[in-house]
């Protein structure tokens, strides 16, 4: 085959790996389960990471464990990144720091708040109580914190995921309660950045 042929002949995609096609439809089902929650199905995950929706299944076993294996890894990220925050030499105000880092990626929020729903199901539930449950241990161990501060750190967050997840700040004097609660929120956090 001349230069010239060779030039014009589509390049031939890369055999992935199967643990790099598993991640890639990982990656997709984050992103599916993020928009359409548990009610989002294979076959959307399979369009979303272009392979077939049997491959999907045969890979995961069933969309309940496709949605576990993605929700755990949006949970271990959050823990994973707490924990390093915890060691810096302020805790307090790195776990804040990374925590808003986590929440503004909106499909590892809206993941974990579609978890915390779907909690019903004992090992979705095990997974999100962990998420839950290792944050305030973590913020209690690093910080010295009491167990109330450590109650108000997780809390806090939570609101935070509401208020991304609903997308408040991009409805001003939509609704006065709203607008009130985000000017506390703001005043909140401008009172901890101060305090670190």
């Amino acid at each position: 085959m001349n230069i010239e042929a060779q030039a014009t002949e589509p390049a031939r995609a890369a055999r992935m790996s199967g643990d790099e096609r598993r991640e890639q439809i990982l990656a997709a089902a984050r992103r599916v389960f993020a928009e359409g929650g548990f009610a989002a199905t294979t076959d959307e995950v399979a369009r979303a990471a272009s392979v077939s929706q049997p491959y999907v299944v045969r890979l995961f076993g069933s969309k309940r464990d496709l949605f576990l294996e993605a929700y755990r890894q949006a949970a271990d990220r959050v823990v994973e990144a707490l924990t390093l925050a915890a060691r810096e030499d302020d805790p307090k105000d790195a776990m804040g720091r990374a925590y808003l880092e986590l929440i503004a990626d909106r499909d590892l929020l809206r993941l974990l708040m579609h978890g915390f729903i779907a909690s019903a199901d004992e090992e979705v539930g095990r997974a999100a109580r962990h998420c839950l449950g290792e944050a305030y241990r973590l913020y209690v161990e690093a910080t010295g914190a009491t167990p109330d501060e450590a109650r108000q750190f997780v809390a806090f967050g939570m609101l935070l995921n509401v208020l991304v997840a609903t997308d408040a700040e991009a409805h001003p004097g939509e609704d006065p309660g709203m607008d009130g609660l985000l000017e506390c929120v703001a005043l909140t956090a401008h009172r901890a950045q101060g305090q670190a």
